[in-house]
């Protein structure tokens, strides 16, 4: 499978059946990870790792803490398209890593 990312007017293509992005928290100023899975059907959120609670951040009943971070298995469905922006509240945008490679995304603040 192969993962399309689409940004400041670039594109890559990363031959990635998994990938991680994380973020800061635009109000806690905490770390937030996610695990997706590039699937047929779309994007599949695997895992969420969250170092922190609070401001609309709040881990589900079934999160574990595992060495500070809160770590759980959100369940919704595939997503065709995952849509990211970048508010500049943040101090840094995404940072995307598939395969061991990292790349900073949406690092000025703008629309999806």
């Amino acid at each position: 499978m192969s993962l399309c990312v689409i940004a400041g007017g670039k594109t890559a293509v990363l031959a990635a059946s998994l990938f991680t992005l994380s973020w800061t928290h635009s109000v806690e100023k905490v770390e937030w990870r996610e695990t997706w899975r590039v699937l047929p059907a779309g994007l599949q959120l695997v895992e969420a790792r969250v170092k922190g609670s609070g401001a609309g951040m709040e881990p589900p009943p079934d999160a574990r803490l595992e060495a500070g971070w809160w770590v759980y298995a959100p369940r919704v469905a595939a997503l065709p398209v995952l849509r990211l922006a970048a508010s500049g509240a943040t101090g840094a945008g995404w940072r995307l890593c598939a395969d061991g490679d990292c790349r900073q995304i949406g690092a000025e603040p703008g629309a999806p």
